[in-house]
């Protein structure tokens, strides 16, 4: 019986690897840089739509920007770090463990437009996370080859 060897990784191939990489990370950051833009110019509105206090989503907007900058720089380097990359799925499942959280634990009187967005936001980081997380593993799939 023949031996196969893998052929070897090319530019190409690490290329082709990364894009779904690099459009998780991206969509990311344009959906975290929008809802910070949003919770920092109109946060007494949205406090009072959704029952949490302006008090709460200032803060929280302006990390939402910090975070969003974080994750164009991360998906625009010639190399993504994969260290970065799994430090950002924590950051995001914790997002999403805290949003279940902030529900069950009933941290705010929320409307129900307010729990309907905190399920919303949750479920969607929770996508941009699996997004990551295939793309990480398509990267690794390449590299390993390599």
């Amino acid at each position: 019986m023949a031996a196969t060897a893998a052929a070897p990784t090319t530019a190409a191939d690490t290329d082709a690897a990364t894009r779904l990489l690099r459009f998780a990370l991206k969509q990311d950051a344009i959906g975290s840089g929008a809802n910070g833009i949003v919770f920092l110019a109109v946060a007494a509105v949205f406090g009072s739509m959704f029952g949490l206090p302006a008090a709460f989503l200032v803060p929280v907007g302006a990390f939402l920007v910090a975070f969003a900058a974080a994750l164009l720089l991360l998906a625009a380097r010639q190399v993504v770090n994969r260290a970065a990359v799994v430090t950002v799925m924590v950051v995001n499942v914790a997002w999403v463990v805290a949003s279940a959280e902030m529900l069950i634990a009933g941290w705010f009187p929320l409307t129900g437009l307010g729990t309907a967005f905190v399920i919303a936001q949750a479920a969607v980081v929770a996508g941009f996370t699996g997004l990551q997380f295939a793309g990480l593993r398509r990267v690794s799939a390449v590299t390993a080859r390599g």
